[in-house]
Parts: structure tokens; C-alpha cells; sequence
């Protein structure tokens, strides 16, 4: 599922609201995530999950082409646990997928 297809599924779910108020709301949300963790502070939504941010230490890698070894920095990526809540659903017969 991509972001749009949210935002209509959220739309026709709710069709008392306007899609672009759906919109906005999505997008609203997704931002302030973004901007929790570029802060370095964790997101928890509790029975969905937590988002944090881990950093991967420098390292040297090799190129894939040549197997030259390459320098590659330290660099901070976003990182999602799972809730328990989401793990059941996931895990039971006929709750996911």
C-alpha cells in the first residue's frame, strides 16, 4: 500500500470528511514522526509499534564491481520494532496478509 492509497481508503471509510482533510491529517502525522526522529527521540504508537533511530558505526565495504574496499561513514538510519498487538495479528490464522 503506498500513501495514496491510504489517504482513499481513510476517505472512503469516512466519507463525512474531505479526502484533502484526510490528506493533510496523513501527512501531518508522517511529518511529525519524521521530525521526532531527526530530533533523536523514539515514536511509539502502542499496539502498532515504535520507530527509533540507530547509527551504524564506520566501517569499510568493498565495491561489488571491482572488490576494491571502500571507506564507508557512520551513518544514522531509521529502525521499526514491531508491537506486540501487531505481532498477534500478524501471526494468527487468517489476521494477516
Amino acid at each position: 500500500m503506498i500513501k495514496s492509497e491510504l489517504i482513499q481508503r481513510l476517505a472512503a471509510a469516512n466519507p463525512h470528511l474531505y479526502q484533502r482533510d484526510i490528506e493533510l491529517i496523513v501527512n501531518t502525522v508522517l511529518d511529525e514522526i519524521v521530525q521526532a526522529l531527526a530530533e533523536g527521540n523514539r515514536v511509539e504508537l502502542r499496539g502498532f509499534g515504535t520507530f527509533s533511530v540507530k547509527t551504524r558505526p564506520a566501517r569499510v565495504g568493498r565495491n561489488p564491481r571491482t572488490g576494491a574496499q571502500v571507506a564507508v561513514s557512520e551513518k544514522t538510519v531509521p529502525f521499526f520494532k514491531m508491537g506486540k498487538e501487531m505481532r498477534e495479528r500478524l501471526n494468527t490464522p487468517g489476521g494477516g496478509g
